[in-house]
């Protein structure tokens, strides 16, 4: 149990880091110790707006600090979660949650040793629309999901799978609540040297199938999924935070059934807020994460499969 005022810090203040520092910065029951970046003008900036200090190596802040963001490109999660993790320090480690599954394990390790708090940024979890779905999911049998961007000009260290579609199998994956039995997929580089569209199809041992389509070189932004299950179906948009029910209702008159929507009352949420806020809860309480690092890990199997599947072929599923 650590005390009432968290001490934390932010490690990579980029596009997102920033945001990430603006949040912490804005609640009363954290100390911002610092934010940490590279390229120190860049730090010393976003510390000025937030009134903390900046460092260029993150190191200085071990020994400083309870907890952290890490906000920086995938392929240093490893190395800088397990230095703070290995220390006992709690870490909110952006998605995905490392570059491969072996580097997962390691960080989920790190965590487990020293029994400190690993918490993956799977932001959609703490979206008004996905907490409002709580006990309206129970059987689904058919999930189609698209995400679509214009191309952002970052993120681009890894494929759109990582980036973009990985939010979706998460979200999928804790509504399924079932193993994936096999994988079918197909992707393309279209502007950079990594794939940049894709579309996976996920079987599921209880009979669920997924579609999920994921683009980030997109003419139009859309984030929505849409969930089939005996007696409703469920459309979320999640960058408007909306639900429409479809309900089943029989018509005796016209012998078949009909669907009648409903809308959902949403209390919309800052989603980055809400997920800061829960890892500092759980950095008080010790109390496991809403995504812990093991759910950041099955996650990325999935991604991994994914991918898989992709340099493999479109037409031979991976099981």
């Amino acid at each position: 149990m650590k005390t009432n005022r968290i001490r934390a810090a932010v490690i990579g203040v980029g596009h997102l880091g920033r945001f990430h520092a603006h949040k912490y910065a804005g609640l009363d029951n954290v100390e911002l110790v610092g934010v940490a970046d590279l390229n120190i003008s860049g730090a010393r900036k976003v510390a000025k707006e937030v009134g903390t200090r900046a460092y260029s190596d993150y190191r200085e802040l071990i020994g400083k600090v309870d907890a952290v963001s890490v906000v920086t490109p995938t392929e240093t999660h490893l190395k800088i979660g397990a230095d703070f993790l290995s220390r006992g320090i709690d870490v909110l480690v952006e998605k995905p949650i490392a570059m491969d599954t072996g580097e997962a394990k390691k960080l989920v390790e790190a965590a487990e040793a020293s029994n400190a708090i690993l918490q993956v940024g799977h932001l959609e979890r703490f979206n008004g629309a996905v907490t409002a779905l709580a006990g309206r999911v129970n059987s689904p049998m058919f999930i189609e999901s698209k995400r679509l961007s214009p191309f952002p000009n970052r993120s681009t260290d890894v494929d759109v799978i990582l980036d973009l579609m990985i939010h979706d199998i998460d979200i999928i994956l804790s509504l399924v609540n079932s193993d994936v039995v096999s994988v079918d997929a197909v992707g393309i580089p279209v502007v950079t040297d990594n794939v940049d569209m894709a579309n996976a199809r996920l079987r599921f041992a209880n009979g669920c199938v997924a579609d999920i389509t994921a683009n980030r070189v997109s003419r139009e932004r859309q984030r929505v999924i849409n969930i089939y299950q005996p007696k409703n179906n469920i459309h979320i948009d999640y960058a408007e935070q909306h639900i429409t029910i479809a309900h089943i209702t029989p018509d005796t008159e016209a012998g078949y059934a009909k669907l009648i929507d409903a809308e959902l009352d949403i209390v919309k949420s800052d989603s980055l807020l809400e997920e800061i806020k829960a890892f500092l809860s759980c950095s008080a309480t010790g109390k496991r994460p809403l995504v812990s690092g093991h759910e950041g890990l099955v996650a990325l199997e999935v991604a991994s499969q994914i991918q898989a599947a992709v340099a493999v072929s479109p037409h031979e599923p991976v099981k």
